[in-house]
Order: C-alpha cells, then structure tokens, then sequence
C-alpha cells in the first residue's frame, strides 16, 4: 500500500525542546504517497523544522500543508506571550502552499502573516490529491467558523474538531456552540462507526474507532439540543 502516514506528538517526536510544545499536546500528521515520496502536513504550528527533518528522514518530500482551523497553535502566530512561527516557515523552508476551508482564509492571513497566493481555498466535499493518495475536506464549524477535517480512507483528521474526550471549545472568538453541535450529530454523526479518529490534541488518548468514541465521548451522548445547552453554559 503506497499510503504514508505519521502522527506526531508535540513534545515527544518534535518540539522537545519547548516545554509549552509538550503542554500543548498537539498532533501533527504527515500524509503522503510513498511511491512518489511526496507528502503534506497537517496543522504545521510548532518546531516546524522537527517536522519536515522527520519527514525527510522517511525519505518523504513535503509539498503542501493542510489547515484544519485557523488558531496559533495549529497554523502559527502569537499565542500566550510567545511567537510559533507555523505555516511561515513552512512554507519558507519548502516552498508549499496551505490548503484550508475558504471561511477560515482570512484568520489564517492574519495570524501566520501569508498571503493569498499562500494558500488554497476549498469547499466541503472537495479533494486534495497527494500522489495517489487523495483526501476529502469536511467542513463542521462550531471550534471556528471554517474548522475542517480530513477524510482518508478509513481515517479522519479531526483538527480540535472532535477529541478522544470532548471536543473543541466554543468560547474563542469565532466559535458557535449550535454549529458544533450540528457537526457532531449530524455532519459527523452519519460516518461509519469503523472509522479511525486522529484528534488535533491528545486529550483522551491517541485515536480510536469512532464508534468506541460515540460511546464514550460524553460530548457525543448529549440526548438533545437542550441538554447541549445546559452542559456548555
């Protein structure tokens, strides 16, 4: 199977040497095709120079970065008093664009200091081809207003989307808690149980099937919109 993909603990397989890296528990995933060793990264906010040496030493060429939301500490930018020079630097070092939803675009403008000729734009049910490889872009707002996460095949790359337990706040600006409550029963309530989650923090664990998630997941056993309500304030 010509599929390439890492996760890769913040603290643990990059960023070791910034304590907040590892507070933060951040994942990153690198996907790609390994018979074109061509490969993207996703959320590329701390010690990007870690991550693309890893990469590299799989022998893997990054060419593009996938954005699931626009916050610091997935993209870069100043965050708590320090600077994540993120998806700058990336695409400094690798010359690669960003791809991210089109809600979510100005955001990471703002915080990362690209431009619009940096970044790709997309739509729910649009496609990104790496090689062979091909991923699907799900919008499901509520985190941010352009929050997104990536299909592949039998796993999903759910960015501060959805976490092993709980899911991405929505007291930051730009959050909506009826939206994130629309995503996770209905955008995300209708994929297979089978499923493989990726979070974008390890809170709760690494991954699991999303099916063991639902049952799990108190955010994910709320009866109703009213007692959603109630739970977050």
């Amino acid at each position: 199977m010509s599929l390439y993909f890492r996760q890769l603990l913040g603290g643990e397989h990059f960023g070791r040497r910034n304590p907040a890296c590892g507070q933060m528990q951040n994942f990153v995933y690198l996907i790609g095709d390994k018979d074109t060793k061509e490969c993207m990264v996703v959320d590329p906010a701390w010690a990007v120079d870690d991550i693309v040496d890893v990469a590299e030493n799989d022998g893997m060429k990054i060419v593009g970065a996938l954005a699931t939301h626009y916050h610091p500490d997935h993209v870069g930018g100043s965050m708590f008093g320090f600077t994540l020079e993120g998806a700058a630097r990336l695409n400094a070092r690798c010359n690669c664009q960003l791809h991210c939803h089109t809600e979510e675009a100005a955001g990471i403008r703002k915080v990362t200091g690209l431009s619009q000729g940096d970044l790709i734009t997309h739509s729910s049910g649009d496609k990104v081809q790496i090689g062979k490889i091909e991923l699907e872009i799900l919008h499901t707002p509520g985190h941010t207003p352009g929050s997104i996460c990536f299909r592949l095949r039998d796993a999903l790359v759910a960015g501060d989307t959805l976490f092993l337990q709980g899911c991405g706040r929505v007291d930051l600006p730009g959050g909506d808690s009826e939206q994130m409550y629309t995503t996770l029963t209905q955008r995300l309530g209708s994929l297979p149980p089978e499923l493989m989650l990726y979070p974008g923090h390890a809170y709760g664990g690494m991954s699991a099937p999303l099916g063991e998630v639902r049952r799990t997941n108190p955010y994910l056993r709320v009866k109703d919109l009213m007692q959603w309500r109630r739970m977050m304030g």
